[in-house]
């Protein structure tokens, strides 16, 4: 993907409770009428689509929600239709888009018009300036957030992606709330997204976790 195919317009996928950053691979599992409309339209172009959080309220319809300016364009690498009519699919994150409007269309799902300017250095393969000795203290304290919580992480294999695929896999699965994957998503590049990720780990008590069971 470069900047010159990058789409005008886009199917919006809100989903709740759930971030792709770019250059990381996420599964999904489609049962909604609406959105397997969607996945069969985005399968007969480009493979491409948006996800987004939605911001409910009590005043708007949870099935039009409000959304978040900021969400990932992601393509569908991975196909796969259920016996019983579901898709499961992994969407690889490509880039951070910013919505424009909403185009009215008859279909079921919503499209919008976006505009990835501000995103274009996620499409960039070169390197950013940080080593893994800076990030050291984040992984220890994330380290230790992730096992307090019972998840587990294969951190050497982690040491084998690139620095940018490793700090936006770990803001992806990390017990942080929405609105702080929210803030790591919509940070300008991969420094601030470490600064923000050392700033949000500060306000976590690690001993509020001692007791947490996974089932």
């Amino acid at each position: 993907m470069n900047k010159e195919n990058l789409p005008k317009t886009i199917s919006v996928f809100p989903l709740s409770n759930f971030i792709i950053f770019p250059k990381t691979t996420v599964p999904l599992n489609i049962f909604e009428p609406r959105y397997i409309d969607m996945i069969n339209d985005c399968m007969k172009s480009n493979k491409l689509l948006g996800m987004i959080q939605p911001k409910f309220s009590k005043e708007k319809s949870e099935l039009h929600p409000d959304l978040h300016q900021i969400g990932c364009l992601g393509k569908i690498v991975s196909f796969k239709e259920t016996e019983d009519n579901r898709f499961l699919i992994e969407l690889k994150g490509l880039i951070r888009f910013k919505i424009e409007k909403e185009i009215k269309s008859e279909k079921k799902y919503r499209e919008f018009e976006v505009n990835f300017n501000n995103f274009l250095s996620d499409l960039d393969d070169k390197k950013e300036s940080i080593k893994f000795s800076d990030l050291e203290l984040i992984f220890k304290d994330l380290k230790s957030l992730f096992e307090k919580r019972g998840f587990i992480i294969n951190w050497k294999a982690l040491e084998n992606q690139s620095l940018d695929e490793t700090i936006n896999a770990l803001a992806m699965a990390s017990p942080f709330t929405v609105e702080e994957k929210q803030v790591l998503l919509e940070a300008k590049n991969l420094d601030i997204r470490k600064t923000k990720i050392a700033e949000i780990l500060t306000t976590y008590t690690f001993d509020q976790y001692n007791n947490t069971t996974v089932q």
